[in-house]
């Protein structure tokens, strides 16, 4: 059993799948506080199904790669490539993930459950095939992985028909807020995502897999992490520009901005595996820190 368990938090990828429910959990209580209730089972909901839809996608991922993995010392020790899990175990495994969170994302809120298949088919089946294939599945994946908030937030609402929010809250604050929740985290995904290629590029390129926007780890891919870098400062005021951001967020936001822009500016002056690990360690602390922060710094629109 205790085999088992590792097993399978390796095949969902635990730690990736907890990131992404926090993410679409901190957007619901945004929803919520915006309707001024928060349905705690409905978080529970939320929470349970997110997770099982990532992991239905990331286990879909992972039987896609399996050969691949083998030839990573990072992922070679995954239950697939490793033969410990079977590849029809792991399928059945996927495919009950999907199919149950998919139906309590649904019983939530029909758009919600409409994204979570969405992006399943976006990440699993478009993002993952190409990865050995165009470096523009950094692209491709980044807006799966921005989905999380939209998920997120729409799930706090009730749903009328094909899941408009039946809601006396202000039809404006339900388009703009969700797809701005949704610009953060796809414009992080960009120094974060190259930063890691930077630093597994040897490992990567053992599998044939070539992310970095040059494909080499030179000036050019250098400068891609360094202007990503520089956009989270901008990306960090749209909360406030647009009316649901407090001070106290956007301060947060410029420094995070500022120092990912800096330990971009000394990656592309230094180029080295320290100096791009670096930018992914302060990616690791940005997102949910400003998420959390904006959670409790939101401004519901009236």
């Amino acid at each position: 059993m205790k085999t088992f368990i590792s097993d399978f938090n390796k095949l969902v990828k635990l730690r990736l799948t907890l990131t992404v429910v926090f993410s679409a959990s901190i957007s619901f209580l945004m929803g919520a506080k915006q309707q001024g209730e928060i349905m705690w089972i409905n978080w529970l909901m939320l929470t349970i199904g997110g997770f099982l839809v990532t992991g239905a996608a990331n286990g879909f991922n992972e039987i896609i790669e399996k050969d691949i993995d083998k030839l990573m010392k990072r992922t070679m020790d995954r239950p697939l490539p490793a033969e410990r899990m079977t590849t029809g175990q792991a399928l059945v495994l996927s495919v009950l993930m999907g199919i149950l969170g998919t139906l309590v994302l649904v019983k939530l809120n029909f758009v919600a459950g409409l994204l979570s298949v969405f992006s399943i088919f976006l990440y699993a089946f478009a993002y993952t095939p190409l990865k050995p294939k165009s470096r523009i599945a950094v692209l491709v994946g980044a807006i799966p992985g921005a989905l999380p908030p939209l998920i997120g937030y729409f799930a706090a609402f009730e749903s009328l028909g094909f899941g408009l929010a039946y809601t006396e809250v202000n039809e404006y604050a339900i388009v703009v807020t969700p797809f701005i929740l949704f610009l953060i985290q796809f414009f992080w995904q960009y120094p974060h995502y190259w930063a890691i290629a930077w630093v597994a590029d040897e490992d990567y390129k053992r599998a044939g897999i070539r992310l970095l926007p040059s494909l080499e780890k030179d000036k050019v891919s250098a400068w891609f992490i360094f202007i990503s870098s520089l956009l989270m400062i901008p990306v960090g005021f749209l909360p406030m520009y647009f009316g649901f951001g407090g001070w106290v967020f956007t301060a947060v936001a410029l420094l995070g901005g500022l120092a990912f822009t800096w330990y971009g500016y000394k990656h592309l002056v230094e180029r080295t595996d320290m100096s791009a690990k670096k930018v992914m360690y302060i990616s690791f602390l940005y997102l949910p820190l400003i998420q959390l922060i904006l959670l409790f710094d939101f401004i519901p629109f009236k």
